[in-house]
């Protein structure tokens, strides 16, 4: 069969990839706890920084100047979404906040192939981050290293602000029971507009750091929005923690179901996401309504 280098690889591989979902279904989560909404046009925010950096390391030759400039962009876009469209609508109920989201997503993508094309395109690795290391017995790409450090990173930083900030107590309130936190006096449409944007800035990122590593490609979004939907209902609406877990378990998965079972590698996470929905049926880090 297979060596202990070639299973220690794999479930590095899984968890480069596990790190990157996080990234974008922490934003996910963090929106539907909050206000409810499973935000169908997040995925597409991960797309558009995928783009955003193809065409900032394009027009200026840097890569991590894309890191700043994407969830930037990205960022008041969501916020512009927030404010002017799902704020207007949310009065007819969160059916209509779901078809709204559903067809900016469809209208992002097809943006993205009138502007860009409909054909993939190559973001190149930083020469910094170039090359490989040895690893686990083989040779390793320095820049899945990257994405798993810089994901960590971010998940630390989100942590920190989360659980050491007030402005992490009063998000994480607004979560747990938001119009508690509204009758307090907390501007709870502000927080709700601070998640949303933050959460789609956190998207663009993920797509930055995916662009050199799965290359700017029209169906990426679509490909990610699978992937953030199980971790949300795996880990638990509004659980940040059950998302990091499922994100990770669903790397996981899907490495070790492509290397055992390459035709069913994609039946795995639906596996996981009905048992959870059986056992129990908040998530796994999810509180019972």
């Amino acid at each position: 069969m297979f060596g202990l280098s070639v299973y220690a690889t794999q479930a590095l591989h899984g968890m480069v990839y596990g790190m990157l979902l996080f990234l974008v279904s922490s934003g996910l989560t963090l929106v539907f706890g909050m206000m409810g909404i499973l935000n169908i046009a997040h995925a597409a925010f991960y797309m558009l920084g995928a783009y955003l950096a193809y065409t900032t390391v394009a027009a200026t030759g840097s890569f991590w100047l894309s890191l700043l400039v994407a969830p930037i962009v990205v960022g008041l876009l969501g916020a512009a979404v927030e404010r002017g469209l799902l704020r207007r609508i949310h009065r007819y109920g969160h059916a209509y906040e779901l078809l709204l989201t559903f067809g900016l997503f469809y209208m992002m993508a097809e943006a993205v192939r009138w502007i860009w094309g409909n054909y993939t395109l190559e973001v190149p690795t930083p020469a910094l981050l170039s090359g490989s290391i040895p690893l686990l017995g083989s040779q390793y790409p320095v820049y899945r290293l990257f994405i798993l450090a810089f994901s960590a990173l971010i998940c630390l930083a989100m942590a920190t602000v989360l659980l050491r900030t007030r402005v992490g107590i009063i998000i994480r309130s607004a979560v747990a029971d938001g119009e508690m936190v509204s009758a307090l006096g907390i501007n709870t449409p502000l927080v709700a507009l601070g998640v949303f944007s933050v959460g789609a800035a956190l998207a663009a990122i993920a797509g930055v750091i995916a662009a050199p590593f799965l290359q700017a490609d029209p169906a990426m979004g679509a490909a990610i929005l699978v992937d953030s939907f199980v971790v949300v209902v795996v880990g638990g609406f509004g659980s940040l923690l059950g998302a990091l877990l499922a994100s990770l378990m669903i790397g996981e998965l899907q490495s070790f179901g492509i290397l055992w079972f390459p035709a069913f590698a994609m039946v795995f996470q639906f596996l996981l996401m009905a048992a959870v929905l059986v056992l129990r049926p908040q998530g796994l880090f999810g509180e019972k309504g």
